[in-house]
C-alpha cells in the first residue's frame, strides 16, 4: 500500500455484546447505557439522537428530519423507515415567487418550509422495535439539557460562525447565546425549553410533539415572524416504512433508503466500480482518486435529474440501480482525464449513528438540520432548532425537485448496511457531510471489502469531496492535505480543479461505522476524529 505518511489512528473499538458510535462522545456513552440496561438497538439509537440533539444542536435536533435501515437479526430482514417531513400546506412556487424570491431563502422563517420528523421516526421505530420505555430511553438527553452539558469544540466552532443568524432570533439567542457571548468549549450549557419538551414527549409520546403543546408553540412562533408552517401541518405529518434498495458488490448486498433520499447514488456508484480491479490500482493512489471522483460524477449526474419525492414523479429507480444500466455508462469514464457527464436516462450537518445490540439486531440512523443550526430559528419556548431542508426545493416547476404543498426534498440523508455474501448483516456505517456523503460510502466499503481495512483506519484514511456540501455551489476537488502533493498534482494535471484542505477537514464529514465479524461475532467499531464523536462496545 502506498501510504505516503503515517496515518495517527485511533484504536478500533471492540465488543461482544453491543456497540455504539456517533459523532459525540457523550451520545455514545448515552446509547450504550441503554444497551446495558436491556435496551434494543433502537432503544440506544433513541437515546443517542436524543442526546446529540441536546450536546450537538448545530447538526441535529428534534427540529430535523431522520432516515433508519434496522436489521432485524430474527428474521434477517431490513426495514427502512422514512422519518422525512414534508412540505406545508402554504408552500408553493406562486407564494414564493410573489414575494419575490427566485429561490428559496436558506435561513430564517420562510426556510422553515417541512414538518420535523424525527420525532415521529423514533416514535414509528419505537413502536415495533423498542423494548424500553421511552422516559428511560429519553432519561440522558433530559438530564443534559435541564442539567447543563459541556459544550464541544464542534458548537463553539459553529455557534462562533452563526453568532449573527442566532442573534436575530431571541429564543435561539436565549439557548445559544448566554449573555449575548459565544459560549467557550467546556463551558456548561443548559436548554430547559427543550428538556421540557423531552419530558412532554417522554409521557405523551409523538402526540405531544405534533398535535400537542410543542407545536402550538413552535407555529405560534413561526407565524409570528412570517412562517408558513401551520398546527394543521403536524398535525398530518406521519413516518412511512418503505422498502430498501439494495445492489451486490464483490457478493456483499448493499443497503440504502430509496428516494427522496439520494442512496440510490451510492449503489450506482458501486456498480461503476465493480468492473474495475481496485486491487490493481491501488488504494490511494491518483488513479483510485480519479476513479472514485469520476464515478461519483457520473452517479450524481442522474441523482440531480431524478431525485425528488416519488409521490409526485415516477423515478425508474429499478433501472437506475441495475447492473446493465452500469454497464451502459461505465464506458463514459476516462481514466486519464476528468469529463462532466450528463444523466443517462431522459425525461420519462447531519448526525449519523450507528448501533448493534446484543441479539445482533442493529440500526443505522442519521438525522439532520441540514444546515448548521438549520434555519437559525428555535420553536419558541420548546427549545428545538427548526431544520432549513426545505430550501433544498427549487421554485422551477421543470425540475424534479421543484417545490409544491405536502412534498418531500431531496434529502442527502442516507444510513447504510451491507451484508456479506453469506447473507449476514457486516456493516452498519453512514456519515454527515451533505452531497458527500455517497462519496464517503463508497469510500469505506473499497476501503474494508477491496482493501482489508478495519472499520477505523477506514474511517482515519484521507478523504475527498467532489462539488458542494453544506449549501456551498462549486464543482470543485477537494483533497485532505494529507493526500501528498504528487498525488494532487497529478489529479490537478488530469483535468480536476483541485482545492487543499486541511489535513482533518470537517467538511469531509463525520462518519461511524460498525463491523460484526462474520466468523466469530466480535464487533469492531470506528467513529470519525474529524468530529467529536467516539465508538464504545461492551
Amino acid at each position: 500500500m502506498n501510504s505516503g505518511f503515517d496515518i495517527p489512528t485511533r484504536p478500533t473499538a471492540i465488543g461482544t455484546r453491543g456497540m455504539v458510535a456517533s459523532p459525540h462522545q457523550l451520545a455514545s456513552t448515552a446509547g450504550l447505557k441503554v444497551l446495558q440496561q436491556g435496551g434494543s438497538a433502537v432503544d440506544a439509537a433513541i437515546a443517542l439522537n436524543s442526546t446529540l440533539g441536546v450536546v450537538y444542536p448545530h447538526m441535529t435536533g428534534l427540529g430535523g428530519d431522520s432516515f433508519w435501515l434496522i436489521y432485524d437479526a430474527k428474521t434477517r430482514q431490513v426495514h427502512a423507515l422514512n422519518g422525512s417531513g414534508r412540505a406545508a400546506a402554504q408552500a408553493s412556487i406562486e407564494f414564493y415567487r410573489d414575494k419575490g424570491y427566485t429561490d428559496l431563502p436558506s435561513r430564517g422563517p420562510l426556510a422553515a418550509i417541512t414538518v420535523p420528523g424525527t420525532v415521529d421516526a423514533w416514535a414509528t421505530a419505537h413502536e415495533r422495535f423498542g423494548r424500553l420505555p421511552l422516559d428511560k430511553i429519553l432519561q440522558s438527553a433530559t438530564d443534559y439539557a435541564e442539567q447543563g452539558y459541556p459544550v464541544s469544540a464542534s458548537q463553539e466552532s459553529w455557534t462562533r460562525r452563526n453568532r449573527e443568524l442566532l442573534a436575530e432570533d431571541p429564543y435561539a439567542q436565549a439557548c445559544f447565546l448566554p449573555q449575548q457571548q459565544v459560549p467557550r468549549q467546556g463551558s456548561v450549557l443548559t436548554n430547559p425549553g427543550l428538556g421540557q419538551s423531552l419530558r412532554a414527549i417522554a409521557t405523551g409520546g409523538k402526540d405531544a410533539f405534533y398535535r400537542g403543546a410543542i407545536a402550538t408553540e413552535i407555529t405560534r412562533h413561526l407565524g409570528q415572524i412570517g412562517g408558513v408552517l401551520t398546527a394543521a401541518d403536524f398535525a398530518d405529518h406521519h413516518s412511512d416504512w418503505v422498502d430498501p434498495i439494495s445492489t451486490t458488490y464483490r457478493g456483499y448486498q448493499v443497503m440504502e433508503m430509496p428516494p427522496n433520499t439520494q442512496g440510490f447514488a451510492v449503489l450506482q456508484i458501486l456498480n461503476l466500480l465493480e468492473a474495475y480491479d481496485l486491487q490493481a490500482i491501488g488504494h490511494h493512489t491518483a488513479d483510485y482518486y480519479h476513479l472514485m471522483v469520476e464515478a461519483t460524477k457520473v452517479a450524481f449526474a442522474d441523482r440531480d435529474r431524478w431525485l425528488s419525492d416519488p409521490e409526485f414523479i415516477n423515478i425508474p429507480i429499478e433501472e437506475l440501480i441495475s447492473k446493465a444500466y452500469a454497464d451502459q455508462r461505465r464506458p463514459l469514464i476516462d481514466l486519464a482525464k476528468a469529463q462532466s457527464y450528463g444523466p443517462g436516462i431522459g425525461n420519462g450537518d447531519t448526525t449519523f449513528c450507528a448501533v448493534v445490540d446484543d441479539q445482533g439486531n442493529a440500526v443505522a440512523t442519521i438525522q439532520s438540520l441540514y444546515f448548521d443550526y438549520g434555519c437559525g430559528i428555535v420553536g419558541g419556548d420548546t427549545g428545538i432548532v427548526l431544520q432549513n431542508r426545505g430550501s433544498f426545493f427549487s421554485l422551477d416547476p421543470a425540475q424534479a425537485n421543484c417545490l409544491a404543498p405536502g412534498k418531500r426534498p431531496f434529502h442527502t440523508l442516507i444510513p447504510a448496511l451491507a451484508l456479506n455474501p453469506s447473507g449476514d448483516l457486516e456493516w452498519v456505517l453512514g456519515t454527515m457531510g451533505g452531497e458527500g456523503q455517497p462519496q464517503t460510502q463508497a469510500a469505506l466499503l473499497t476501503r474494508v471489502i477491496d482493501f482489508g481495512l478495519d472499520p477505523q483506519s477506514a474511517i482515519d484514511w484521507p478523504r475527498w469531496l467532489q462539488g458542494r456540501t453544506w449549501g456551498e455551489s462549486t464543482s470543485s476537488l477537494s483533497l485532505e492535505g494529507r493526500i501528498p502533493e504528487a498525488i494532487q498534482a497529478d489529479l490537478a494535471q488530469r483535468g480536476h480543479p483541485v482545492t487543499p484542505t486541511p489535513p482533518w477537514a470537517e467538511k469531509m464529514g463525520h462518519a461511524q461505522m460498525i463491523q460484526i465479524h462474520p466468523e466469530t461475532g466480535v464487533l469492531y467499531g470506528g467513529a470519525d476524529p474529524r468530529g467529536d464523536g467516539t465508538a464504545l462496545g461492551w
